[in-house]
């Protein structure tokens, strides 16, 4: 499977892809990296590993169909099948999902629909849960929303810093969505209403830590 990453920032989970795609664990190739901002981190890491990169600067666009045409059209060209979002600060627009016909993917840190929107972590944080985590989920036009592929849960530590829990949940971010990249690849997730079925059942994960996670993780990640 070709997929299309699409990052604004720093990209570690780009970065967890990559090397899960390196080491042979993942059944696809990287045919892009896409971000509309020029200095981002993730453009550096494409470069590092020779995989095609492109930034457009969506402030330097007159209106936001311009840009979206602009960056579907990089995106068709790179042959890509599938999307990932990794740290996409951009809504993707509904016309922008009508026109990519391939299944896009987002990483949310929180366990939705529980905290929503850019601040999910620290918003846990302040309203006193207990448990928070993160999740992979189909993309669709409303923020967050889309069918669940995978989630993590993690324990709130008491009086815990955003900072401490934000990385003890990208810890298990880059391990549940090249997961879930993986079983999109081998064609075993379907979608009945809102709740997405795994077909089959490979060799799972050894447990370790503190943490729950569902559907549990096979080997290799």
């Amino acid at each position: 499977m070709k997929l299309a990453i699409l990052a604004s920032g720093s990209g570690t989970n780009a970065q967890a892809m990559i090397d899960k795609m390196l080491e042979g664990i993942l059944d696809l190739e990287i045919c892009l990296i896409f971000s509309n901002r020029p200095k981002a981190k993730v453009l550096e890491r494409a470069q590092n590993f020779d995989i095609p990169h492109i930034a457009l600067d969506h402030t330097k666009y007159t209106n936001r169909t311009s840009f979206d045409m602009d960056m579907l059209s990089a995106i068709h060209d790179s042959g890509a099948q599938a999307i990932a979002l990794a740290g996409y600060m951009l809504m993707l627009s509904p016309a922008f999902l009508a026109h990519f016909k391939g299944p896009v993917l987002n990483l949310h840190p929180a366990i939705l629909p529980s905290f929503p929107g850019l601040h999910g972590a620290a918003d846990a944080l302040a309203y006193g849960v207990k448990i928070t985590g993160a999740t992979v989920h189909f993309v669709d036009e409303k923020m967050d929303h889309g069918p669940v592929v995978i989630q993590a849960a993690v324990p709130i530590k008491q009086l815990e810093q955003t900072d401490t829990l934000l990385a003890r949940i990208h810890a298990l971010e880059h391990r549940i969505y090249p997961q879930a990249l993986q079983w999109l690849a081998q064609d075993r997730l379907t979608i009945q209403d809102r709740t997405v079925v795994l077909k089959g059942e490979g060799k799972r994960c050894p447990i370790d830590g503190d943490y729950f996670i569902w559907p549990p993780l096979e080997e290799g990640f």
